[in-house]
């Protein structure tokens, strides 16, 4: 019924405008005349009032989401550089990265496939992770992720998980085909925002793959 009546007066805006007298025994959403008088035009406003700063609200959270992702990309490229001057691949991801992305930790690890790749990867600098993790984490057929609610901190962020509020997790895809992992780790929000970031993001993932692969 209910429904029915809401349908009807969205298809006739001045039914109530046409009788004034249905006032009387409406009950208002603002009382400001006496007992049974109200102000509909308040009600209204306040209702596209409330709308509005709805709206304001998600374009202010684009556009801080767009500068921080501008500031990510500008890091990545920073990381490109020193990925292409490396010559030690695994001391540059994590020693340097974590500064130049503006994050607490930077991270690499693999799902060896046997004993002797897993000794080889530890033996590299590469942490291990159970089998299946990479595509668990990060999701199939993607290539990126950004995480507001971390687990797993321990096995992805080692000695920096305690400080780890938000990370990002990258696929690397190595040319051996073994599933490898980049973890970002970060205490502060804005170094990883959640929108407009997967692409870049990817691209990092490409470019470590590809300095390992030298």
């Amino acid at each position: 019924m209910a429904e029915a009546v809401a349908a009807y007066l969205l298809e006739h805006p001045d039914f109530l405008a046409k009788r004034p007298d249905l006032y009387r025994t409406l009950a208002p959403p603002r009382r400001v005349y006496g007992e049974n008088m109200a102000d509909h035009m308040v009600a209204m406003v306040a209702a596209e009032r409330s709308r509005t700063r709805g709206l304001e609200a998600e374009v202010q959270a684009a556009v801080t989401d767009g500068r921080a992702g501008a500031t990510l990309v500008m890091c990545v490229r920073l990381a490109v550089l020193a990925l292409m001057r490396s010559r030690d691949v695994m001391e540059t991801v994590t020693q340097e990265l974590p500064a130049l992305l503006r994050v607490d930790s930077c991270t690499l690890l693999s799902e060896p496939a046997t004993p002797e790749a897993t000794f080889g990867f530890r033996r590299a600098g590469f942490l291990p992770m159970p089998p299946g993790s990479l595509a668990r984490l990060v999701g199939r057929g993607r290539d990126a992720r950004v995480r507001t609610e971390v687990t797993e901190a321990v096995m992805l962020h080692a000695e920096a998980a305690g400080l780890v509020t938000r990370d990002a997790l990258v696929r690397v895809p190595l040319a051996c085909g073994t599933p490898c992992l980049l973890a970002l780790g970060a205490r502060d929000a804005a170094s990883l925002p959640t929108r407009q970031t997967a692409t870049t993001l990817a691209f990092l993932g490409r470019i470590v793959a590809a300095a390992l692969s030298r």
